[in-house]
């Protein structure tokens, strides 16, 4: 499996992956994104921005990373730089399909992304990322799973998963939405000729809705690898005007920002392969990176286990987040 090769990796940020979903489009639902980025993101301005926090995060140790083909030009963007660098061989490249950008390049735009789980949205959307990114695809991932997507139950489509697994990628899910935990279970169950299909599940989880971490636990326990998404919450955990002042005291205590402490919490439990940062500014990576470097002790991580949410408030407040 491919991730195998991130247990080689003895950098302190190996277990931290840089994700793109902030800078290969010009619109995504982060907080701040106005502060962050160029006031003209055109193409040619994010592809800069995104070869900027790759060769920061390269430099600095990490090595999975991870693209979708509903992040605008991610894959496009990764791409050139992977072309521009021919002598990085050592990272692990991961994408996904099945949802696909519609925005045209606005940030105003009434949908961005539309999902489609069917085997002609695969067809389709894995030869456009092969067209990418050629045998550089380690993980190719079911984008966004629900307990009711067709992915986990359309026998066809799990055997063209299958193919492609054959082929030496290995074969994930990510997965949102108050159900996580029901649907990563779901994943568990779902074989092809006797042998699981899905080795990698990215969910989300952090400080406000650690729901899925106990089916989580159960997939790195049947030898599947556990990506962390959306650690800072689209910035909810980073942002100052809207911080909680639990994890505003633990980080004045560490002396780091309460982003790194969102990603720090993470990092501590022992289920985790990758958490992913999803830095728009190397500023926010190196700030990201500290994470790895942070040892939380037991009242810390007591009082930050407090802020919890129901997963229902989590992600009816996720769905009310502008694209900006």
């Amino acid at each position: 499996m491919a991730f195998a090769r991130l247990a080689q990796v003895t950098t302190p940020t190996a277990r931290i992956g840089l994700g793109l979903a902030a800078v290969g489009r010009p619109g995504y639902i982060n907080l701040g994104r106005r502060r962050d980025l160029p006031a003209e993101r055109s193409v040619e301005a994010m592809r800069d921005r995104t070869h900027q926090v790759l060769d920061a995060a390269y430099a600095r140790g990490v090595r999975y990373l991870d693209a979708a083909r509903s992040y605008g030009r991610a894959e496009e963007f990764l791409a050139s730089w992977l072309d521009g660098r021919p002598d990085v061989r050592d990272v692990v490249i991961g994408s996904k399909w099945g949802y696909t950008y519609v925005a045209d390049w606005r940030t105003d735009a009434e949908t961005h992304e539309v999902k489609d789980h069917s085997v002609a949205t695969y067809e389709r959307q894995s030869a456009e990322s092969r067209a990418l990114l050629g045998d550089r695809l380690d993980l190719y991932q079911v984008h966004s799973v629900t307990p009711g997507s067709p992915a986990l139950t359309d026998p066809e489509l799990h055997g063209r998963l299958a193919r492609l697994a054959a082929e030496g990628v290995t074969i994930g899910l990510s997965t949102s939405g108050p159900a996580q935990a029901e649907a990563i279970r779901a994943a568990l169950e779902v074989t092809v000729d006797g042998k699981p299909l899905f080795r990698t599940v990215q969910s989300t989880y952090n400080l406000l809705e650690p729901s899925a971490g106990a089916a989580l636990a159960e997939a790195h326990q049947a030898g599947c690898a556990v990506i962390v998404k959306e650690a800072v919450a689209n910035g909810r955990l980073a942002a100052p005007e809207q911080l909680p002042e639990a994890l505003r005291r633990v980080a004045e205590e560490l002396g780091a920002g309460p982003d790194a402490v969102a990603l720090a919490a993470v990092l501590h439990q022992p289920w985790v392969d990758v958490v992913l940062s999803g830095a728009a500014t190397t500023a926010q990576l190196d700030s990201n990176l500290t994470a790895a470097t942070l040892r939380l002790d037991e009242g810390q991580r007591e009082a930050l286990a407090a802020l919890a949410e129901s997963p229902e408030t989590y992600w009816h407040h996720r769905a009310e987040l502008p694209w900006a």
